[in-house]
């Protein structure tokens, strides 16, 4: 009788085989927010009982499926440790409490090879889906040497790659496992979450899991939902599932199943799509925002979101200002929102890439990315995270200040400020810049809104103690008395001005 009980048992479970369901992103070789109530969730068949066991405590959590089979579950996570863990999931036709022990399940299933540390979820267009192997033609710098040495990072790097699946209304469930970095996986990883990976894991020493939820041409509408859409006067455009600069779309097949997983916070790399419309952009990167750290439902409802700065390409005419426009948008926005930051590009370009929307300088983007990260949300001091930006000028007259020297020309004053001369206070200066001459790409305005090439430079004698940083002193022939300023305020023209720690002053226009 006993065999004949433990073959039915068997049986039962052969024929319910596929009643239990857990999403991919919860499969093989995960990795989970340490320290909290990571939410995990799946499907049974209805009313049924799921029971979760995580294999670093062995504590036992239950739920019961909804009359739809959902279940959703938050299991208590530990610190981050390189040692992996089993989770067990396994579902009941009734309560395994009030039953007796020797109650089966009549389905189980097991994710194996599990991490705990701190995930992130990056999302965007192109420039964040592009893997660490390149597109056609537009390769990754130094991808060859960055796969091979992906192996170091086996036990440490893993990264769950989202299929592009685009649908008119809400889904339940996407494709997207997770993989270990190893050279066989990593030349499809995004490169710029890889790299911030990699930074991430090298600085904290726990393991670090990215989710590149992405789609190239995606625009920020792509990521929105039809209720949010529909308020807008350009409403919902009637496009194909597959069309990359369909609306809502991508917030439907992509984003919407993966809404709740936990992570620490967001990573934003688009705007492409939306160059020439930087006001309603402003205005609907803020409502996402919003929407995403309210779809996530973490405490404090205030999760990061770090984006990257339009990079520098021909907008159709490389003299134009559509991009600088929408860069000084972008800047302006994450200054506005709570727990959010913009890391800048403008230096992350070569000439020949003038018209390739992908620049190869991934490493940098990822790495500033985590400084930023690094900085604000694990206080990790001494780093130098923010770039340099513009905050104000004030005329001086250059024929009264002794202090207005050519840097290395301790006496001669500057022959071309002989007149007003302006000088330029900029953020996160404080031990100056990488240079005191030959400094590129200012421009001047004169009273009747003419921009002409200004000359900039330096003094390595002199520092704003008041203001505890060092400014820029700009003098301009051409202009009598000058309007206002900008800088590398073009489609396409690379920065060349850092600070002492690298990071690139932000392009900027005084005029409003």
């Amino acid at each position: 009788m006993k065999l004949f009980l433990s073959f039915m048992a068997l049986f039962g479970m052969a024929l319910n085989i596929n009643a239990l369901k857990i999403p991919e992103i919860f499969g093989n070789d995960m990795i989970l927010q340490r320290n909290t109530q990571c939410k995990i969730w799946g499907w049974a068949e209805a009313n049924h009982y799921v029971r979760i066991v995580t294999g670093w405590d062995n504590h036992s959590y239950l739920a019961k499926a909804g009359k739809d089979g959902a279940w959703t579950v938050e299991v208590k996570t530990p610190e981050a440790s390189y040692n992996t863990y089993d989770i067990t999931f396994s579902e009941y036709s009734s309560d395994p409490e009030k039953k007796a022990k020797g109650i089966q399940p009549v389905a189980t299933s097991v994710s194996k090879d599990v991490l705990i540390g701190e995930v992130w979820f990056c999302s965007g267009q192109s420039n964040m889906e592009m893997p660490l192997g390149g597109f056609w033609n537009c390769p990754v710098e130094g991808a060859n040497e960055t796969i091979l040495e992906s192996q170091k990072y086996n036990r440490s790097i893993r990264v769950a790659t989202i299929a592009r699946d685009g649908k008119q209304e809400p889904q339940k469930k996407v494709a997207g496992k997770w993989e270990k970095a190893e050279p066989k996986n990593a030349s499809h990883f995004s490169a710029c979450a890889y790299y911030f990976a990699t930074t991430l894991t090298d600085a904290l020493d726990v393991p670090v899991g990215v989710i590149n939820c992405s789609w190239g041409g995606s625009c920020v509408e792509g990521w929105l939902p039809k209720e949010i859409l529909l308020t807008y006067p350009d409403g919902l455009t009637p496009m194909d599932d597959a069309d990359y600069h369909a609306k809502m779309v991508m917030y439907n097949g992509m984003l919407a199943p993966l809404a709740g997983y936990t992570i620490k916070g967001f990573l934003w790399n688009q705007g492409e799509s939306n160059v020439g419309r930087e006001k309603e952009y402003i205005d609907r990167f803020s409502t996402m925002t919003r929407l995403w750290r309210k779809m996530w439902n973490q405490p404090g409802d205030k999760l990061p979101i770090y984006t990257v700065e339009l990079p520098p390409y021909r907008y159709g005419n490389a003299e134009g200002t559509d991009a600088p426009r929408f860069r000084a948008a972008q800047h302006d926005i994450t200054r506005q929102l709570e727990n959010c930051g913009c890391v800048c590009t403008s230096d992350l370009m070569y000439d020949h890439e003038i018209d390739q929307i992908h620049g190869c300088q991934k490493q940098k983007i990822g790495q500033r990315l985590a400084y930023l990260a690094l900085a604000r949300d694990y206080g990790m001091e001494g780093l130098a995270a923010e770039a340099p930006e513009f905050e104000y000028m004030e005329e001086v007259d250059a024929s009264k200040d002794d202090q207005m020297v050519i840097a290395g020309t301790a006496v001669e004053k500057n022959p071309n400020a002989t007149g007003k001369v302006m000088h330029l206070y900029f953020t996160n200066s404080t031990d100056g810049f990488d240079r005191m001459a030959g400094i590129e790409d200012f421009e001047a305005q004169d009273a009747d809104g003419n921009w002409y090439k200004a000359i900039v430079w330096s003094s390595s004698a002199w520092k704003d103690v008041k203001r505890q940083g060092c400014f820029l002193t700009l003098a301009c022939p051409q202009v009598k008395e000058i309007k206002n300023v900008r800088y590398c305020y073009k489609n396409f023209i690379i920065g060349k001005l850092h600070n002492s720690r690298g990071l690139p002053v932000v392009p900027f226009s005084s005029e409003k």
